[in-house]
């Protein structure tokens, strides 16, 4: 699955071990995330950051794949040290 088929509630496991559940259903390189760590907040996440799609019960439905572009940026943002 691609990060680009996510829609609007799917529940998503981040890099970082977060959860997140999406808030909108556009495509590209920034999605809009209601995130659940140290505090619950809500932002725009890169979608490179996205690494697993959610079951309502929490396990681990599907691994989300990138686009060539999403790739791109996602070695921009290491260059530049984030």
């Amino acid at each position: 699955m691609f990060t680009n088929e996510l829609k609007k509630g799917d529940k998503i496991r981040l890099r970082n071990g977060w959860d997140a559940k999406l808030e909108d259903n556009l495509k590209g390189n920034t999605r809009l995330c209601t995130v659940y760590g140290l505090f619950t907040e809500m932002g725009s996440v890169y979608s490179h950051d996205m690494m697993w799609k959610q079951n309502a019960d929490g396990s681990v439905a599907e691994v989300i794949e990138h686009t060539p572009a999403q790739l791109k940026l996602k070695q921009r943002c290491a260059a530049m040290g984030f």
